[in-house]
Order: structure tokens, then C-alpha cells, then sequence
């Protein structure tokens, strides 16, 4: 007689009818299961990030290499037609560095032909805006500002020690950023020279299936951030120009130099362009007074009108398909995260990780 097979008394598994979580229900178990996920991708990011923050300086130093490539190897590849690359290289590198040069001395011959008159003009346009103040509708007591100058007075003699402390630390400073900036141009040397042989060499290390989706990223990233480079320096250089010419055209003082801030800040998205016309305000509100002041307040306004709706979307929106919504984040998480180089890395860095996320996509498809 054949007897009957006992029932199993083990549990049925996990998430399966009558397991332990049977009564969980399947859309927090598929929450939970990208959560911890989320969360395990979170640590390794930033523990990643930790280890680069104690190798800050070599990181910008590359980052900075990286841009200067950019823009040395279009004249490099037109001279390189007519003489050895390595001279095409070092031609390149020193019309980069002369114009570099010149511009400082530009700025720093500017600065001086105008110190004089600068210091006068200062002068008169603090009793004006002084006298505004004192004047409807603030009417702030006469004594006001004398009393804030004695304050500063007294806080700066309080912390003498603190301020030469930080003026030395300054100086150190300095000679980090001499030393970041001598290896980004030793970098930039090599990557101009032979940074293809040396991705290929890198690629080349790899295991066979990683050397073809890794070279497909590589060309993808270098694409967009070559773009994004050449992109931000003409919407840089364009921005600059305008500035320049209203600030010379109100004949407010340091127009050059306020210009060449200008070009800097606007290798920050969104806001670097209104703090530079900011200050350029403020210089006119000394030197001018406030009707200038009100013209390059417009100005701000106007200029940002054609970067966002003009320069951005014909100059950047090949290289870099991000939403507005997102380039200010990136830029404010940058900031927060790395200060003034956070904010210019932040946006190239999340263009890069977008057009590799859709470079591999294409290939799997």
C-alpha cells in the first residue's frame, strides 16, 4: 500500500502568497527595492567624492587642463598641417599664454591710468549717494556713516592679528594656485600632443567587454564637453563685448576690466553674469550716480534676456540638452558642495553623465 507523501513544513519563501511579506503589497516592495539600491549608488558616490576632495587640487588642475585642450587643439591641428606637432603644440600654448598676459596687463595699465580720478570720483559719488540717504524718503541721521567708518576702524584694529593671519594664509594660497595652474598647462601640453594615444592606451588596459562601451563614453563625454567649452566661451567673450561697450558708451570707469569680469563670470550659469553687472552697478552708482547706476541695473536684465533666450539656445543647445530647471541646480548643489569651483564644474560634469547615460542607451540599442 503506497502511503501518502507528508506535507512540507517549511515556509513558503519571502514575497510569494503566504510567505512572511504576503501582505506587504507589491508596489512598496518594488519601492524598497530601489531604495536600498538608491541608497547603496549614494554611498559609493560619495565616498568617491570624499576621496577626490583630498585630491581637490589635482582634480581641478585636470579639470583645467581639460578645458585648455579644448582650445589649444583646433590651432593646433591647423598648424600641425604646416610644421612638426610638437612646435604646433608649444605655438599654440604661447599665443594662448601672450594673449592671457595681455589682457592682465591690459587691465592692470587700465587700473592705473585711472587711479587718480578713480579715487576722486569715488569720493563725490559717496557724498552724493550721502547726501540721498540723508535726504527724502530715508532720512537717516547725518552721523550715520561717519559712525559706521569708526566701527570698521575700531573692528579692523580689534583683529589686527586676524587679518595679517589671513593675508598670510592669502599668500599661501597664491602659491597653491600658481602650482594648479603650472600642472594644468603640463597637462594640457600632453593632452593637446597626444591625449588620443593616451585614451586609446587607457582603453587598452581594460577587459575586451568593457574596451568598446568605455571608448563609446570616452568619444561621447569629450564630444560634449569639447562643446560645452567652446560654447560657454563664446557666449563669454559675446557677453563681454556688450558689457564693454554700454560701460564705455555711459563712460563709467574701469569699463575694461568690468568687462573681463564679465567674461569670467559667465562661466558660471545663470547667476555669474548678474553678480559681475552687480558690481559693475555699484562702480556706477559711486562714480556716476544712481541714474547710471539704474541704466546698468537694465542692463543686467537685457543681457540676460539674450543669454538665456538667444546665446544658450543657438550656441549650447547642440552640445548640451539640459533644462534650465536642472543647470540651476547643478549649479547651486555645485556651490554647496565645492564652492566657486563647484559651480563651474557642476554643469559641464552633469552634461558629461547625460550624454554617456545616452550614448550607451544607443548602443544597447
Amino acid at each position: 500500500m503506497e502511503m501518502a507523501t507528508p506535507p512540507d513544513p517549511s515556509p513558503p519563501p519571502p514575497g510569494r502568497p503566504g510567505g512572511v511579506d504576503a501582505g506587504v503589497p507589491g508596489w512598496l516592495r518594488t519601492a524598497a527595492a530601489y531604495a536600498w539600491r538608491i541608497i547603496a549608488v549614494a554611498v559609493v558616490v560619495r565616498a568617491a567624492f570624499s576621496v577626490l576632495g583630498q585630491f581637490h587640487r589635482i582634480a581641478v588642475a585636470v579639470f583645467l587642463g581639460l578645458v585648455l585642450t579644448t582650445v589649444l587643439r583646433p590651432a593646433t591641428g591647423l598648424l600641425a598641417r604646416r610644421m612638426p606637432r610638437p612646435l604646433a603644440v608649444a605655438a599654440s600654448l604661447a599665443g594662448a599664454l601672450a594673449l592671457v598676459i595681455g589682457a592682465l596687463v591690459l587691465v592692470g595699465e587700465t587700473v592705473a591710468d585711472q587711479r587718480k580720478g578713480l579715487q576722486s570720483e569715488f569720493e563725490k559719488g559717496i557724498d552724493r549717494i550721502e547726501d540721498q540717504l540723508e535726504g527724502p524718503p530715508f532720512r537717516l541721521p547725518a552721523d550715520t556713516f561717519s559712525d559706521v567708518q569708526s566701527r570698521i576702524g575700531r573692528l579692523l584694529s580689534e583683529h589686527r592679528s586676524t587679518v595679517i593671519s589671513e593675508a598670510v594664509s592669502g599668500a599661501s594660497r597664491l602659491v597653491e594656485v600658481l602650482t594648479v595652474l603650472a600642472l594644468a598647462l603640463f597637462c594640457a601640453v600632453f593632452f593637446t600632443h597626444s591625449g588620443d594615444r593616451q585614451w586609446q592606451w587607457i582603453c587598452a588596459q581594460l577587459p575586451t567587454s568593457a574596451q568598446r562601451p568605455v571608448s563609446v563614453a570616452g568619444r561621447a563625454a569629450w564630444r560634449t564637453f569639447t562643446g560645452y567649452t567652446h560654447g560657454i566661451l563664446l557666449v563669454a567673450g559675446t557677453n563681454a563685448v556688450l558689457v564693454g561697450v554700454a560701460l564705455l558708451a555711459l563712460r563709467v570707469p574701469l569699463a575694461v576690466p568690468l568687462a573681463l569680469l564679465e567674461f569670467a563670470a559667465a562661466f558660471i550659469p545663470l547667476i555669474g553674469s548678474p553678480i559681475a553687472l552687480a558690481v559693475a552697478a555699484v562702480v556706477a552708482l559711486a562714480a556716476k550716480g544712481p541714474m547710471t547706476a539704474l541704466i546698468v541695473v537694465a542692463l543686467i536684465v537685457v543681457i540676460g534676456q539674450i543669454e538665456g533666450h538667444v546665446l544658450h539656445p543657438l550656441v549650447l543647445s547642440w552640445a548640451v540638452s539640459l533644462h534650465p530647471v536642472v543647470v540651476a541646480l547643478a549649479v547651486v548643489g555645485g556651490a554647496i558642495a565645492a564652492g566657486f569651483i563647484g559651480a563651474v564644474v557642476a554643469v559641464p560634469f552633469v552634461a558629461v553623465l547625460w550624454s554617456v547615460q545616452q550614448a550607451l542607451r544607443g548602443m544597447k540599442n
